[in-house]
């Protein structure tokens, strides 16, 4: 008897040896390896000096519905992808060395919409829910509102100082994170002619596809949204059973291309790889009718992954001498992932926007590039529950709930996961919740998970990012972008006068000084 609780203790103590072995090194159970990491970071926080240079470009990061919990749990689920336990790992935008809080609120609202955040961190000014590009000042859907009470972009402005602009997004072009970068709508809905309300059409608002080619002249668009440029009666190529949604007849690429010279309308993967950005100093790629696929089911050989469209993009815009602003989100599928309760392919669209951000990196200097990451509003998606490290992200608790059932770690306060019948929810194990169309159960059913309400990070690196601490309004995003590229903060204001042009001043005066006390 005593040899068999022998081996049943040796087994037990085996298991557990192969499970720390596996989820973590033997290093880290050493007070040392704990103390010179602290140092490490400690060394590096003490020599942080601020770049105070100018920044010739400017790149925002936009992260739809990527809140803090996502972050988290997108960390963790990359280093399971290379065979790690995650926790220990790093996102590209963890090592950005500035960091702060944005309050995401609307001015009419507690829970934010895409439309009046990204108004509040591109125009520098908040909005009500639903309103694109213009103030506080203009209901939702009141057309004749909103006249009079436009803002301007940090896209705009830097446009008009001479720089190349661009917009790259996973959604439609047209949608609520890149429409604020140039236009002013009473209703964000109103994506094509054919969307319009009554009352819009009479008093003389113009869609958002419209807008898109009128209002600013933009050297990159790539993203999906062909439906909401096209006639009716044109087919779209890829889905010929689709067709085109503006009531006016107009082909608004066509309109986009006129009277510019190297300019490039793409729709597909070939002729996207095609685009020599050398020769090309406008480029419009729409790959999908409405939204781009997730990455997941993204088909490699006609559609360019989120990597590859930004890569273009600066390849295009860097070669302005005057310097670049380009806006790059995967708003649309982290947050349509959350939206529909499925974890999994929210996390795999944050994973792919991170690989995106290192590539930026590559592609770019921090001594001009000041790059910003933040997200627009968070969702009610959790992580947590007792697991062991290395538990996989999508995976079930290592305890039962009290009805004796197995419970995910990743879940959400509501949503079409509502799974619960005569007060009973079915038991989960992590063959089924790592399916990529699973949907993690929620208390409360809903058609469409919800915004959350609690603030996002920003994380930034390059000229000015110092700027970017504590917690601030997402309306001081714009304003501090556009410090730091040398743009006025709104269209009246003077463009600000940067600290390293008083500092040159002073040492020349210093010089100066030196020269004549040697002389006297």
């Amino acid at each position: 008897m005593a040899n068999k609780h022998y081996l049943i203790f040796t087994g037990l103590l085996l298991f557990l040896s192969v499970e720390w072995t596996w989820a973590f090194s033997e290093e880290e159970l050493h007070a040392r390896y704990w103390n010179n990491k602290g140092k490490q970071a400690l060394d590096t926080a003490l020599n942080m000096k601020p770049n105070l240079n100018t920044a010739k470009n400017v790149i925002l990061f936009l992260g739809d519905g990527m809140g803090v919990t996502t972050i988290t749990a997108a960390r963790i689920l990359k280093g399971q992808l290379k065979g790690q336990s995650g926790e220990e790992g790093s996102l590209v935008m963890d090592t950005f060395p500035y960091l702060a809080l944005s309050k995401t609120y609307n001015v009419d609202q507690q829970m934010p919409d895409s439309a009046g955040t990204a108004t509040a961190y591109l125009c520098g000014v908040k909005a009500n829910y639903g309103t694109l590009g213009v103030t506080a000042a203009t209901p939702r859907s009141n057309c004749s509102a909103s006249f009079g009470n436009e803002v301007t972009s940090i896209l705009h402005r830097a446009k008009m100082a001479g720089k190349s602009v661009g917009i790259v997004t996973t959604t439609r072009v047209q949608h609520a994170s890149p429409g604020a970068s140039y236009a002013h709508s009473a209703e964000r809905g109103w994506y094509s002619d054919s969307d319009l309300s009554p009352e819009a059409i009479q008093n003389g608002c113009r869609d958002i596809a419209y807008q898109l080619v009128h209002n600013t002249e933009i050297n990159v668009i790539l993203g999906g949204g062909r439906q909401y440029m096209f006639p009716r009666t044109r087919p779209d190529p890829e889905y010929p059973d689709y067709s085109g949604d503006r009531k006016d007849g107009v082909d608004l690429t066509a309109e986009w291309l006129k009277n510019k010279k190297n300019a490039k309308y793409v729709w597909n993967k070939a002729e996207f790889d095609a685009v020599d950005p050398e020769k090309t100093d406008f480029l419009m790629g729409l790959f999908e009718p409405k939204d781009c696929r997730y990455e997941m089911d993204r088909d490699p050989t006609m559609d360019p992954s989120l990597t590859e469209m930004m890569e273009k993009a600066i390849k295009v815009l860097s070669k302005n001498p005057l310097g670049y602003f380009l806006f790059v989100e995967d708003e649309g599928r982290i947050d349509h992932g959350h939206h529909s309760g499925k974890a999994k392919r929210a996390l795999y669209e944050a994973v792919e926007f991170d690989q995106a951000i290192g590539r930026a990196a590559d592609l770019t200097n921090a001594m001009d590039t000041l790059s910003v990451v933040t997200a627009d509003h968070s969702h009610v998606f959790a992580f947590g529950g007792h697991s062991a490290r290395g538990n996989s992200v999508l995976g079930v608790a290592r305890e039962l709930g009290r009805d004796g059932k197995r419970f995910t770690t990743a879940i959400y306060g509501n949503g079409p996961g509502y799974q619960i019948v005569n007060g009973v929810r079915p038991d989960m194990n992590e063959s089924i919740s790592s399916g990529d169309d699973y949907r993690q159960q929620a208390p409360v059913p809903k058609s469409s998970e919800t915004h959350g309400i609690e603030d996002v990070a920003i994380f930034a690196k390059g000229p000015m990012a110092h700027l970017f601490h504590g917690v601030q309004e997402q309306s001081y995003i714009a304003h501090v972008m556009a410090y730091a590229a040398g743009l006025p903060s709104s269209p009246s204001a003077p463009p600000p006068i940067p600290p390293l042009f008083f500092l040159n001043i002073l040492h020349t005066f210093s010089a100066w000084r030196s020269v004549a006390d040697r002389k006297k």
